[in-house]
């Protein structure tokens, strides 16, 4: 599957609009400061973008980023932005054709960035065999990955790597495409649904628990949007299955409880977060607004107090009184899955 793939990516595709369907496409409902990072993007580049959502996690100034599958280095160059001239982005990806675009576009970026010396690194890899790289573990304070994931023949490998390679605290921050039942070998084993990105979609509990195998204990579901194939033979094919494209957040943060806990512990949003003046998401259902003391359960607090979010908040409470399971951090199924919300998105393709 890998050569598959990488035929599919270098070889068939040159465009994002040669894909056959809309699961490998992100909505063009952005942020301000994204639409304006991603103008300086160089259009070659953003011809090739195959990505399903949006890496764009908050605090990146300084950060030591790698990028799982960059392709032709669409996200490395808006987060170099980001993360100035003391940080690093390294892009990995299997495919040669992706990375010469990546690489032949390095010094515009720097140059459009005003940067001294360019602060990306792109190198030919697969996602599966980082060790291969020779990288330090716990080099890494944030990973990231658009819509590459679901094509890992090998996806135990891929977070267990991205686990190692993470700094205490640090987290995996990405977007990918996922199913409301698993997928049937025989469609799994179909070049064109596997390389837009369909059949190879984990059924989102088998995602979960794979996370907590490899110690990311507490999945955090950021966004999740319902996907609309708007092909006809693709939907014939696999259209008995739902699909959804999610952003989670997967800390490195040993011993987080299976579930969440309430200590009776809160913090308040200090500020000073850039692009979150307001108020800071941390994920779907925790939208902290700024001078408010909120509630949190002990993982959540932990999310906060062991990471390089811990400066912009206040920490109320203690570890001495447990109140037994906390109310609100969301329930077991993550995805939207109402009729209602189904009937909503039909018709609605994000690009």
């Amino acid at each position: 599957m890998h050569e598959e793939v990488k035929d599919y990516y270098g070889k068939v595709l040159s465009k994002s609009e040669d894909l056959k369907t809309n699961a490998c496409c992100t909505s063009s409902d952005l942020p301000q400061h994204v639409k304006k990072a991603l103008s300086n993007v160089h259009d070659d580049v953003l011809s090739r973008y195959y990505g399903c959502g949006l890496i764009a996690p908050d605090l990146l100034s300084g950060m030591h980023i790698m990028d799982l599958g960059c392709g032709s280095g669409r996200d490395c160059y808006v987060l170099s932005q980001w993360v100035g001239d003391n940080g690093k982005i390294l892009g990995v990806d299997m495919t040669e054709e992706q990375l010469a675009i990546a690489l032949e576009h390095e010094q515009y970026h720097a140059d459009k960035f005003g940067y001294q010396t360019k602060n990306t690194e792109f190198r030919l890899a697969y996602i599966e065999k980082l060790g291969e790289l020779d990288l330090p573990e716990n080099s890494f304070d944030i990973i990231v990955s658009n819509c590459v994931i679901n094509l890992s023949p090998d996806k135990n490998a891929v977070l267990s790597e991205a686990y190692r390679l993470l700094k205490p605290g640090g987290e995996l921050y990405f977007s990918d495409v996922y199913s409301n039942k698993r997928v049937p070998k025989a469609l799994v084993d179909d070049p064109i649904l596997y390389g837009e990105c369909l059949s190879g979609a984990l059924y989102w509990n088998d995602f979960e628990n794979l996370a907590k195998s490899v110690g990311f204990l507490d999945p955090r579901l950021v966004e999740d949007d319902i996907i609309t194939i708007e092909n006809e033979a693709v939907q014939n094919k696999i259209g008995h299955i739902r699909f959804f494209s999610a952003t989670y957040r997967l800390f490195k943060l040993p011993d987080l409880e299976p579930q969440c806990e309430d200590y009776g512990q809160a913090v308040i949003y200090k500020g000073g977060i850039p692009f979150s003046d307001k108020s800071f998401k941390l994920d779907k259902h925790h939208l902290i607004e700024k001078d408010k003391v909120f509630p949190v359960c002990g993982n959540t607090w932990r999310m906060l107090k062991e990471t390089r979010f811990e400066h912009y908040f206040e920490f109320i409470g203690s570890w001495e009184n447990h109140y037994g399971i906390f109310e609100g951090c969301g329930t077991a199924i993550p995805f939207e899955l109402t009729t209602q919300s189904i009937e909503e998105s039909l018709g609605n393709s994000c690009c």
